[in-house]
């Protein structure tokens, strides 16, 4: 699972949320490392919807419509699954020494 596919998972799983606030705390929780365009996060809510990892309500709110993408059964075991492949990940990058060597650059090559 890409990186940036992962975050916006992990930002529904922690509650429904519409495609703007999505991007802002996506980009907080990568610390701006990942700042995903609405030419990249639409198209992917939109493939998570017709998996049936989402499911998308339209609001109104200040008289404008907006969506809100909430995370389905199958939407919170594809996070968890992410998420143990992220942790599987991180620990053998830890156990290699190799995270210490790319920490001490990061923020020069950061991509998602």
């Amino acid at each position: 699972m890409a990186l940036s596919r992962f975050f916006v998972l992990q930002v529904l799983h922690d509650g429904p949320a519409h495609g703007y606030d999505i991007a802002r705390a996506v980009e907080r929780t990568t610390n701006g490392c990942c700042s995903p365009s609405e030419g990249a996060l639409y198209p992917t809510l939109r493939d998570f919807e017709q998996g049936g990892y989402v499911i998308s309500e339209t609001e109104v709110v200040s008289g404008r419509e907006r969506r809100v993408y909430t995370l389905t059964d199958k939407g919170r075991e594809a996070f968890q699954v992410g998420l143990g492949a992220w942790m599987d990940a991180t620990t053998a990058l830890t156990e290699t020494g190799r995270a210490a060597k790319v920490r001490s650059g990061v923020g020069e090559d950061c991509k998602c």
